[in-house]
């Protein structure tokens, strides 16, 4: 079955209001961008929030972290929520949320007020993002102008990251570094005013919150991305190192036991038994743990090293590429199917991984940064429209949120995973130069 034909099985739950199909994919990629572009746009100030907030370099990562890990943790939930309460009703709960989230982390005066608006803002992000896609399925009919919606989504979700980078320079230069956090406030105001009026509400289904699936999967990353991140400043054989990790393996091994055991639950097992789409969800899980390690410290490589303001910082992103692949595989999908984007887009997103691997302190921003850049961004491209549609594609309207919502999920937590991991070969590497 070709990915088109995947497609065409899925049926708008709710109409949409007729003429004005711009404004409500606006809305719903706003959202999108809003919430992923937050995974990043901080990445910028970090310099300055350690030095404002005397962070340590350990610690500093939990910026990211706390709110990837809440974000991604929570997901699940939040797609389910969608499917049993309405998804514009639960939209419209996650905007304000995180807007609120973003004006407390933008005043924040200590560091653990930061982390707290940080995880507040990845629990209005997992409300608010899962449904945004499955509002697509019900928002726009199958066919091409569903196809190019999930496009436009997928671009956002591909791109928002370098955006970030990009806004965060801009924000923190030219303002202060709370920027980054304040801007989402008008933004947010502005798609929770415009959500009514141009999206309808999608059908509800009857069914259950599976909360001890979510509370276990939750708690056992995090304790799994702590394990990671305190193995860098105290060692492998330190107790409280060995303790995250063992509860965590105790935690997940509850949640898949809950999962399988559940009448509904949060994640259905049974979506694993397509191949196409446990291969969707691998394969976004080590892009997105590339990435984001990717993203964090090469901020910090051309700002200690290069010397970089924040501004030609989020500029040296600017090149990223993503944009360019998200179109071609947007246009040639249905014709080609999955399979050969995803294998080129993965590879070549590799082979500039490998090469930026080889950056040292006397890399220039063109030999060290753009070329791999150039080359990962245009691999990721090809694949995030690719994943995205075959994700969701063929699912069961009822599921639709579920479905979505694990792949942002596995984005996200992989995207912690990656940061958490990339911090241990860190300490572990200055460790042993100080020795």
């Amino acid at each position: 079955m070709t990915t088109s034909q995947l497609i065409k099985e899925q049926k708008p739950g709710a109409a949409r209001r007729e003429g004005r199909p711009g404004i409500a994919l606006a809305v719903i990629a706003a959202c999108q961008l809003m919430v992923v572009l937050d995974a990043t746009i901080v990445n910028i100030a970090l310099p300055h929030i350690q030095d404002a907030l005397e962070f340590s370099t350990t610690d500093l990562t939990w910026v990211v972290s706390a709110y990837t890990l809440t974000f991604g943790g929570l997901l699940l939930l939040g797609g389910r929520a969608g499917d049993i309460l309405g998804r514009r009703r639960v939209f419209m709960t996650g905007i304000p949320l995180f807007t609120f989230a973003s004006l407390l982390g933008g005043l924040a005066q200590e560091p653990w007020q930061l982390l707290a608006a940080r995880v507040l803002q990845g629990v209005g992000g997992a409300i608010a993002s899962p449904t945004s896609l499955a509002l697509i399925t019900t928002t726009f009919p199958e066919g091409p102008e569903r196809n190019r919606a999930f496009g436009v989504f997928a671009a956002v979700s591909a791109g928002g990251g370098a955006v970030g980078l990009l806004a965060g320079g801009m924000l923190t230069e030219w303002l202060d570094w709370r920027w980054v956090l304040f801007v989402n406030v008008p933004i947010g105001v502005l798609i929770a005013a415009l959500t009514p009026l141009y999206i309808s509400e999608s059908e509800k289904h009857s069914g259950r919150f599976d909360v001890a699936g979510a509370l276990t999967s939750t708690g056992g990353m995090a304790l799994l991305v702590y394990g990671f991140i305190r193995a860098a400043d105290e060692g492998w054989r330190d107790n409280l190192t060995i303790g995250s990790f063992g509860i965590a393996v105790v935690l997940l091994l509850a949640f898949t036991f809950i999962e399988s055991r559940a009448k509904e639950p949060i994640t259905p097992l049974r979506m694993f038994a397509d191949r196409n789409r446990s291969g969707t969800y691998v394969i976004m899980l080590s892009l997105a743990a590339a990435m984001f390690g990717m993203f964090f410290y090469i901020v910090l490589f051309v700002h200690n090293v290069l010397d970089y303001s924040p501004i030609e910082a989020g500029l040296a992103f600017l090149p990223v590429v993503i944009a360019l692949g998200a179109g071609l595989s947007q246009r040639f999908l249905p014709v080609l199917g999955p399979k050969p984007f995803m294998l080129t887009g993965s590879a070549l997103a590799l082979t500039g991984l490998v090469w930026q691997a080889l950056i040292s302190s006397d890399s220039s921003y063109a030999g060290g940064v753009l070329g791999p850049m150039l080359i990962f961004g245009f691999g990721m491209g090809l694949t995030f429209v690719t994943l995205t549609i075959t994700a969701v594609s063929g699912v069961a309207q009822h599921e639709a949120g579920a479905a979505s919502g694990l792949l942002t999920a596995t984005q996200q937590v992989g995207g912690s995973l990656g940061l958490s991991i990339l911090t241990t070969v860190f300490g572990s590497a200055r460790s042993a130069r100080a020795t």
